[in-house]
């Protein structure tokens, strides 16, 4: 069985993973404002020191800065001087619906399109060969998230679960490396995910797919397993990219 830890905390492991080389400063903000968001960096948690986290994110201290200097501007993150100083993770008040559309207008509709492609692919694969690898504690704890998933009740909430059910899926295949870009993808997408499963309706499709996914693993039905898990995604992103274009102030958008 793969050595990666199956408990969703592993996916912080994926928040100070090196981002991509494209639009760095973006790439950082994005990857550390999702992570608060998500709940996998804590409100007033300290975050590694500059030199420490550019090196980790593979940017440069110069870029770092910047995108702390973002994050501090959208109230996501307190720098503090002197002794016992740093940056610290603030979750700002008010409505996190609103946070996750200014989140959400950051992407464009290709991006978005882009992500799902790449997070189907990779969650297709894991479940198709999780369909030969799985074994019985991992049906179990799979089972397990569906139903944490139909009942958690506030959209965060059922954002993580979502999310460590994918992250459970790609341990299940047996795979460090995917689960690995699980857990990465987790923090990219995560948090947006709560304005997706806020829907009740939507919720309950999803858990329903999930349930399917679970049905195929335990048959053995390695195709099936991969189509079930694609749909689910696309499903998914599918949504977000009709919220991204009902958006008011988006670019590619147009008012509800």
């Amino acid at each position: 069985m793969s050595a990666v830890t199956r408990d969703f905390g592993g996916a912080r492991q994926g928040v100070f993973a090196p981002v991509d080389s494209r639009a760095r400063v973006d790439a950082v903000v994005r990857r550390l404002g999702d992570a608060i968001e998500l709940g996998l960096l804590a409100d007033g948690e300290q975050l590694p020191g500059e030199s420490d986290l550019a090196t980790r994110l593979g940017v440069s201290t110069v870029t770092l800065r910047e995108a702390l200097m973002a994050l501090r501007q959208q109230g996501l993150v307190t720098t503090r001087r002197g002794r016992g100083g740093g940056s610290f993770v603030t979750v700002p008040e008010g409505p996190a619906e609103e946070r996750l559309r200014g989140l959400l207008i950051a992407w464009s509709t290709e991006e978005l399109r882009d992500l799902g492609d790449h997070w189907a692919a990779v969650s297709g694969a894991t479940a198709r060969l999780a369909a030969h690898r799985t074994e019985p504690d991992d049906l179990v704890q799979l089972g397990r998230s569906v139903e944490q998933l139909a009942a958690a009740v506030e959209p965060p909430a059922r954002s993580r679960v979502h999310g460590r059910f994918h992250v459970e899926l790609a341990a299940a295949a047996q795979s460090a490396r995917l689960t690995r870009e699980a857990i990465a993808l987790q923090t990219e997408v995560g948090a947006l995910l709560s304005l997706v499963l806020a829907d009740d309706e939507c919720l309950k499709d999803v858990c329903d797919r999930h349930r399917a996914v679970i049905c195929a693993l335990q048959d053995g039905a390695d195709d099936r397993a991969r189509t079930l898990a694609e749909a689910c995604v696309r499903l998914c992103v599918g949504r977000l990219v009709e919220l991204r274009l009902a958006t008011p102030g988006s670019a590619d958008g147009s008012p509800p």
